[in-house]
């Protein structure tokens, strides 16, 4: 009894592992291929369960959406005789399942292969535009062209289209970037001491023409002035003369009068004068008339 039981309990697992292993599932993002004895018999490109022969067939599964495909960056001599380091980068798609294993098997020999067919179509369209170009809005129209070239051999030998192509960085070589640094950068001290040259021209212009205009404004104002004090003594002169013409006593004791504030102001003023004097005439008398001896 326990023979039979064992032999249907065997069955019963080899069924069920036939079982299992005769389907295979395929989801939105993946495309099958189904082989037998490492020959490609078929390929399932929709979603689906799917059915194959158990221990005889596999399945191999490649992605049905955009992959990268990102070379080693590659040098390039550009048409005006300048060296650049171009690092493009490509996105495919696997179109033809069959193709693509048959071609590449992976996607890690695809990255060999096609990674050296871009860096070859990128030496040899961009090598024929200048360095202006590269850096200006003609590089969409070049990698345009590098995509239709790389597509044309891709796409009919290794069954995947390009998607797109791009530059992810074009720069000069460490040695020339640096002479182009040092370059650039004595040409902006040139520039800065070539301004700072002409502002100090300017600064001096201004400071001469200032230190002019201040000296004329002084010698209008010192002339002016003269005028005026002139004017002022002119009319004091008068003012004083016609005073004078009509009282000469009250003049004479006002001329005397600022004598004595103008003289004998301070604390060691000394005066050796006979005190009969005229300067002292109004000490004694306020009519002036000097005392007799």
């Amino acid at each position: 009894m326990k023979a039979p039981l064992v032999v249907i309990l065997a069955v019963l697992v080899v069924a069920a592992m036939a079982a299992i292993g005769s389907t295979f599932r395929v989801t939105q993002w993946e495309q099958a291929l189904v082989l037998q004895l490492g020959e490609p018999i078929r390929e399932h490109r929709e979603p689906g369960l799917k059915f194959k022969i158990p221990f005889v067939q596999n399945v191999v599964f490649f992605d049905k959406r955009v992959l990268d495909l990102d070379p080693p960056s590659e040098e390039v001599m550009l048409s005006d005789q300048k060296r650049i380091i171009v690092d493009a980068f490509a996105r495919y798609r696997i179109t033809n399942p069959l193709r693509f294993y048959q071609s590449v098997r992976d996607e890690v020999g695809l990255r060999n292969i096609v990674g050296q067919q871009l860096n070859a179509s990128v030496r040899n369209i961009v090598g024929l535009n200048s360095l202006d170009d590269i850096l200006s809005s003609h590089r969409d129209a070049i990698m345009e062209r590098v995509q239709s070239e790389v597509n044309q051999v891709a796409g009919t030998r290794f069954g995947i289209e390009i998607v797109d192509v791009r530059v992810n960085r074009a720069d000069l070589p460490e040695q020339i970037s640096n002479n182009v640094y040092d370059r650039m950068r004595s040409e902006r001290e040139r520039e800065a001491n070539l301004l700072r040259a002409e502002g100090d021209q300017i600064k001096a212009t201004i400071t001469a023409e200032a230190d002019r205009e201040r000296i004329v404004i002084l010698a209008e104002a010192n002339r002016a002035a003269q005028v005026l004090r002139g004017e002022g003594d002119g009319e004091r002169n008068r003012l004083l003369a016609a005073a004078f013409g009509k009282d000469p006593k009250f003049f004479a004791f006002y001329r005397s009068i600022n004598a004595y504030r103008t003289s004998l102001t301070g604390s060691d003023t000394t005066f050796v004068l006979s005190p009969n004097s005229d300067f002292f005439r109004f000490f004694g008398d306020l009519s002036g008339v000097p005392a007799k001896k």
